[in-house]
């Protein structure tokens, strides 16, 4: 199977085209991002959670605070009750926090796609925001469509002994990229 952006090194090559439309591995890779930025994280579940409780009590205090300013206020109660009604809904608005984490991850989603990281799941950038680590097997190379090592880091001192090494397995490997 060729997979597009695969790179033929030698000689013809002849294929035939095996998917097409939403069958093709850029199209399942697009349907991966929108599951992604559509799914909820626990961060926007606790959210969620949250503004489902703090809501009806915002309007509760606002309704008593209504009522207490109308009936016990000074004159004209109903302007004070209005305006006193309306300041506790202006600062209690759960809007910041509803909206504000949905749209951190579709922000963040997106961009990692551009930048040609993939996010199969929203919580997965909470367990990024946690990751001190990244280990890779031999096959987990991370890229930018052109392979290059970028660092090398070696334990005491030892770069030269695991250079040398490292470029006698390369040698005699056939991989591409060797």
């Amino acid at each position: 199977e060729v997979v597009g952006g695969t790179i033929n090194k030698n000689g013809a090559l002849t294929f035939r085209a095996a998917r097409v439309g939403a069958d093709t591995v850029l199209s399942q890779i697009v349907k991966m991002v929108e599951t992604a930025q559509a799914e909820k994280p626990p961060i926007q579940q606790l959210a969620d959670k949250v503004a489902g409780v703090f809501v009806p009590v915002v309007i509760a205090i606002a309704a008593i605070t209504f009522a207490l300013w109308f009936a016990f206020g000074p004159s004209p109660s109903l302007s004070f009750a209005f305006v006193t009604t309306v300041s506790v809904l202006l600062i209690a608005c759960p809007c910041a926090m509803g909206l504000a984490t949905p749209t951190a991850i579709m922000v963040s989603t997106g961009k990692g796609a551009e930048m040609g990281v993939l996010f199969r799941k929203g919580a997965a950038l909470e367990t990024l925001a946690k990751m001190n680590t990244v280990v890779l097997d031999k096959t987990g190379t991370l890229t930018q469509g052109r392979p290059e090592l970028t660092d090398f880091e070696a334990i005491n001192g030892h770069e030269n002994d695991v250079l040398r090494l490292v470029a006698a397995v390369e040698a005699q490997s056939e991989h591409p990229i060797a």
